[in-house]
């Protein structure tokens, strides 16, 4: 299996953690996601007393790491624990997670009043009907094909110094560009440590950026880099270039190609949209919503640059968002019934 393999099959489950049922006729909204954004989402929904339904896969981007930082009044927790956390508030005001991966999702034939309808289907057969989607899959890391770089992802291999950095901080870092973005990377990280080198891994550097980082100290080589070498007991110890010499590191950041999880979700037909630098991800606007009526977009899957606050935020306006239009849609049923319901008035 190689290094992109390893990053796009990660799957974490939790034993303890049992799926709850799906449910049984049409809900208000589903979530396909259970990540931060997706739970934010749902417990916004939730506790407007939305019946809501959560689709998780169990394979959360940041599941590697060890805690989650810069996140106020929970930074050092296990992405892990804020997970439970939030899978156990969602079900605490009514709604339900199921675990399970989604296969399809399309629009389905609108309700007899004319209220919109989505029709999502999982691996094992079984379907849900919801009036609204909030899509919060997420999205996968897929890094350089350099041998031994995928094992110490999320550990000594780090991409955020605002995520990683003050756990990295003094060590020996190299910063193995993938582009132009990876230039503002190495500034970012020679603030966390006194030994920085910049391997440009056949990618450009500039004149004024080689002068730049000289004048911060940032050492350059232009030399391929070909393997991630370990130490006797498996720590990252350095990287082999290709003329055989082996550079000292302890740490190496790295910005990866950042990709949405479409997968299944191309009946929805959402749009998609190239991130200069970043990566691939939904198309979406304010408060989650897209040019798909009935289908909100939050997290990673829209926004690659976002940590996990940032995330949960972006989630919670699109509940709050989907909840608003439920109402409408409400009323404007209410209204048609009451319309039906009344005499023909003539018309003079």
């Amino acid at each position: 299996m190689n290094d992109k393999e390893t990053q796009e099959t990660t799957t974490v489950t939790d034993p303890a953690d049992a799926s709850d049922a799906l449910a049984e006729g049409t809900v208000d909204a589903v979530v396909i996601g259970g990540g931060a954004a997706g739970l934010n989402g749902a417990l916004i929904l939730a506790r407007s007393r939305r019946s809501v339904v959560v689709l998780d896969s169990g394979s959360p981007r940041n599941a590697p790491a060890e805690a989650v930082h810069g996140l106020i009044a929970l930074d050092g927790t296990p992405p892990s624990e804020i997970l439970r956390r939030g899978r156990e508030q969602v079900r605490q005001y009514g709604g339900r997670v199921v675990h399970g991966q989604v296969v399809s999702a399309e629009p389905a034939a609108p309700s007899a009043d004319g209220d919109l309808r989505f029709t999502v289907t999982l691996a094992n057969g079984r379907s849900i009907t919801a009036r609204r989607l909030l899509v919060a899959t997420g999205l996968t890391d897929v890094l350089p094909q350099v041998p031994g770089l995928a094992e110490h992802w999320g550990h000594s291999v780090v991409h955020c110094p605002y995520c990683h950095g003050w756990e990295v901080r003094d060590e020996p870092i190299g910063i193995l560009a993938t582009g132009p973005a990876s230039i503002g990377h190495a500034y970012l990280f020679r603030q966390l440590t006194e030994d920085l080198t910049y391997f440009t891994h056949g990618t450009d550097l500039d004149e004024d950026s080689r002068a730049r980082f000289a004048a911060r100290g940032i050492r350059v080589i232009d030399t391929p880099v070909t393997e991630v070498v370990n130490d006797a007991d498996g720590a990252l110890a350095g990287v082999r270039l290709a003329d055989g010499q082996v550079v000292a590191r302890r740490v190496l950041a790295v910005g990866p190609n950042m990709q949405a999880r479409t997968q299944g979700l191309e009946g929805l037909g959402l749009p998609v949209q190239d991130l200069p630098n970043m990566g691939r991800g939904f198309a979406s606007g304010t408060a989650g919503t897209t040019e798909v009526p009935g289908v909100w977009v939050a997290g990673n899957a829209t926004d690659p640059a976002a940590q996990v606050g940032a995330s949960a935020a972006a989630g919670a306006l699109a509940g709050a968002n989907i909840n608003s239009s439920l109402a409408t849609a409400d009323t404007d049923a209410a209204l048609q019934k009451i319309a039906e319901k009344s005499p023909t008035t003539a018309t003079r």
